[in-house]
């Protein structure tokens, strides 16, 4: 089974809140997920909110798990693809 790091979106119409799963390759973006890794709030006014569980990420990524574009970025603003680099 290949796994993906991604968003699955979440809130209403025009005010978007995703959070950061753990998903079959195959299943729905909005489907059903493994396992929620954080969360993602591109709305605050400064900057956007992220919240990441940053030992899951990890264990994730070491498993196999491949990230999406977006969530590849995210992850290498908070550090953690460096951590995972570093760990290979």
């Amino acid at each position: 089974m290949a796994v993906k790091l991604r968003l699955k979106r979440l809130g209403s119409k025009r005010n978007p809140f995703y959070r950061i799963v753990a998903a079959d390759a195959r299943a729905p973006r909005d489907g059903r997920s493994i396992e929620q890794i954080g969360t993602y709030n591109p709305n605050n006014v400064q900057a956007p909110e992220v919240k990441i569980d940053e030992e899951l990420a990890l264990k994730w990524l070491k498993e196999g798990a491949r990230p999406t574009d977006t969530v590849h970025n995210i992850l290498s603003k908070q550090g953690i693809m460096k951590k995972f680099d570093e760990l290979k």
